[in-house]
């Protein structure tokens, strides 16, 4: 049974909270990769930062509906939502804008988990680590070339 070793990707570029969005747009355009791995200056994986994060700047920002009542007003929806939506908007770095709720498997975990995990958070990669250290990513297209390579 093959393991997320077996195909993951070793030669990883990173990212860490203070990379500019400018170099983060360009890193993308260039490496033709859809998500970084956001790590902190032991190596240690604290996020991911994606394509759709990026793009994200430039969606119309929601303002929350709210109710004034006397001398109190009243949200309808989330504040935080929209705390962390405005933040999103007017990131500057890495920091403001990727997700550091980011699920990851280890060595070991066999390649069907890996997939199960792809499929069920529609998403792309999913980082590969020992403990907290990064070491690795397995993306689609990793599991695709099993399919050829057995």
């Amino acid at each position: 049974m093959l393991t997320a070793a077996d195909v993951m990707t070793k030669d990883i570029i990173t990212v860490k909270r203070g990379t500019t969005v400018r170099e983060l747009a360009e890193l993308f355009t260039v490496k033709r990769v859809s998500s970084f791995p956001v790590v902190d200056d032991d190596g240690d994986l604290i996020g991911i930062v994606t394509e759709t994060d990026l793009v994200e700047q430039d969606k119309s920002l929601h303002i929350p509906t709210v109710i004034s009542l006397f001398d109190w007003v009243i949200y309808l929806e989330s504040d935080k939502k929209f705390e962390k939506e405005l933040k999103k908007v007017t990131g500057q770095t890495v920091g403001d804008i990727y997700t550091a709720d980011v699920t990851a498997v280890n060595s070991a975990s066999p390649l069907s988990e890996v997939a199960d995990i792809m499929s069920s958070k529609k998403i792309h990669a999913v980082p590969v680590v020992d403990g907290k250290r990064l070491v690795g990513v397995v993306s689609r297209i990793d599991l695709i070339r099993t399919m050829i390579n057995p």
